[in-house]
């Protein structure tokens, strides 16, 4: 999960990290616990000078709660100098990088953490069959409109196949296909596996739900 209030720095972590990570962002601070919680992220990449809010007090909050408190934390930070680093490591964050971010560096460090640290997730994903409808746009600008029914499902997102070519970070709609009109809310590619004689399997996690979902 990337927390930090500049679009362009969000867009510069999708870049580097997109490939090998499913990327939650937000420009909004005060709504980084609840995505955190929501979302059990394996990393934080954490930006301490936001407006309005201290990064410092934010690290102090995930690391206050149990459902985030074992979450590696990742600084990066405009200022620079070693009482910065010094206060990072002292409120136990897994590494600090300055801006411009140095992401082979990055890479590296977070491929590390992920083989030592052990995150605990309550997300349970159950196999279920939900009918759905899936509306959207496809990578050639044309839309579509899908029905389809899930493999499995959780409390953000679902698993499911789809005849519209889709790629990774496409946003769709989501309807109760046995009750027209009933909006779930709107969804994000996040995987897709291809299937050689079939429609290909997308991974999708809800961007938002303004309607009931299967769990709660």
């Amino acid at each position: 999960m990337i927390v930090d209030d500049d679009d362009a720095i969000r867009r510069l972590f999708r870049l580097n990290l997109g490939e090998n990570y499913e990327i939650i962002d937000t420009d909004d601070p005060e709504q980084a616990l609840a995505l955190a919680m929501e979302h059990k992220p394996d990393a934080i990449v954490l930006d301490l000078q936001m407006p309005k809010f201290s990064g410092f007090d934010l690290h102090r909050t995930f690391s206050s709660f149990s459902q985030t408190q074992l979450v590696p934390i990742f600084v990066v930070s405009g200022k620079v100098g070693l009482e910065m680093k010094n206060a990072c490591e002292a409120l136990g964050a897994a590494a600090f990088f300055e801006k411009p971010v140095d992401f082979e560096a990055l890479k590296a460090r977070l491929a590390t953490v992920k083989r030592h640290t052990i995150v605990p997730r309550s997300e349970v994903r159950i196999q279920l069959k939900v009918p759905l409808k899936l509306r959207g746009t496809d990578p050639d600008g044309k839309e579509f409109e899908e029905l389809t029914g899930t493999e499995n499902v959780s409390l953000s997102g679902f698993f499911c196949a789809c005849g519209a070519p889709l790629k990774k970070d496409t946003v769709v709609e989501v309807y109760f296909a046995k009750t027209p009109g009933e909006l779930v809310g709107t969804a994000r590619c996040v995987r897709l596996e291809p299937r050689e004689g079939a429609e290909p399997q997308y991974a999708f996690r809800f961007v938002n739900k303004t309607g009931p979902w299967i769990l709660k």
